[in-house]
């Protein structure tokens, strides 16, 4: 009797013990989106709702391989357009995925230098070329961004700008000191900004590159097929998609759709 006891209790500490941990919402994305609004808006989310959320960081190279095996699961994945479908079509996501958001590369400077036109291909060049060097990540890190600035660089047109490849992101190099006072870097925009360049409080950005370049990453959210947790999972996307979350969003640098 005393053994059926202990066995009842022993069942129901895990079985609240599994309850506080389907509470939690773990939320998987690169660097991209986590350093673009989702840690302010998982911080919103749990205020309102007091569910906590996990936000799990991850490279572009290894991240739907997580996705698919790692325990425990991500309940939300966060992912370029391109990733997300690939994971659709395996069969990864509980329904469908939502578009979330479009984060634009961006030309930096040093805050005393000035911000030179870049609104169209010719006049982004021109300035590029007074550079004394032209900080960016690193392709050989995975980053997609890194990536699309390598390839950008490396098109004729491009031709004689000093593009110097960099472990980390060209705007906290930028704002660590490194480079002298013509040093500029691409990156992703992780501020307020808009497609016509005014000045933003940010002076060390310049603003993001002309729109015929492509140089952007679009994002899409949903819920993950292994999640345990899938109705927190949903209410966390619905209220990320909010619109009282769109200025959150924004002010790190996400146009929302």
């Amino acid at each position: 009797m005393r053994w059926g006891w202990l066995a009842a209790i022993l069942a129901f500490g895990c079985a609240a013990t599994q309850g506080a941990l389907a509470a939690d919402v773990r939320v998987i994305s690169p660097g991209v989106i986590s350093n673009s609004g989702l840690r302010e808006v998982a911080a919103a989310f749990t205020a309102k709702t007091g569910t906590k959320v996990v936000i799990v960081v991850s490279g572009m190279a290894q991240i739907v391989d997580r996705i698919k095996h790692e325990d425990p699961p991500a309940d939300v994945v966060m992912l370029p357009m391109n990733l997300m479908g690939t994971l659709a079509l395996d069969g990864g996501l509980a329904g469908s995925f939502t578009p979330l958001g479009r984060v634009e590369v961006g030309l930096f400077k040093k805050p005393d230098a000035p911000a030179p036109d870049i609104t169209t291909v010719p006049r982004l060049v021109a300035a590029m070329k007074t550079a004394s060097t032209v900080f960016y990540t690193d392709p050989a890190s995975g980053s997609m961004q890194a990536g699309m600035n390598g390839r950008m660089l490396a098109r004729p047109d491009f031709a004689g700008i000093k593009g110097q490849p960099i472990k980390g992101d060209a705007e906290p190099a930028l704002k660590r000191g490194d480079g002298d006072a013509h040093a500029m870097g691409l990156g992703l925009i992780h501020g307020d900004h808009d497609a016509a360049n005014h000045p933003t409080d940010n002076p060390y950005l310049v603003g993001q590159l002309p729109a015929e370049l492509n140089m952007h990453m679009d994002m899409a959210t949903a819920i993950n097929a292994r999640s345990g947790a899938q109705t927190d999972a949903a209410a966390f996307i619905a209220f990320a998609l909010s619109p009282p979350m769109r200025p959150v969003w924004r002010h790190k640098g996400v146009n929302r759709y």
